[in-house]
C-alpha cells in the first residue's frame, strides 16, 4: 500500500492512496501509527483480495514538507 504525508500549520496528514483512509498527528511516528490503525479498522471486516491486496501487506509512505 502507498501513502502520502504531508506537513501543514503543525500537523502531519496522511491518505493511503488504494483505499479511502486519512488520519493526521503531531508527529511523523503519530501519523504513520496512526495510519496503520486506520488501514487495519478499514480492512477489518472486508476481503482483502478483493482489493487486489495479498498478505503481508506493506506500507510505502512518500513524505512532503513544505518549505516557506
Amino acid at each position: 500500500m502507498h501513502a502520502a504525508i504531508t506537513r501543514s500549520d503543525g500537523w502531519y496528514s496522511a491518505e493511503c492512496l488504494e483505499v479511502a483512509v486519512v488520519t493526521q498527528g503531531r508527529t511523523l511516528d503519530e501519523t504513520v501509527a496512526n495510519l496503520r490503525d486506520a488501514i487495519a479498522l478499514h480492512l477489518e471486516d472486508g476481503d482483502d483480495s478483493a482489493l487486489g491486496l495479498l498478505p503481508p501487506l506493506a506500507l510505502h509512505v512518500t513524505f512532503e514538507d513544505a518549505v516557506m
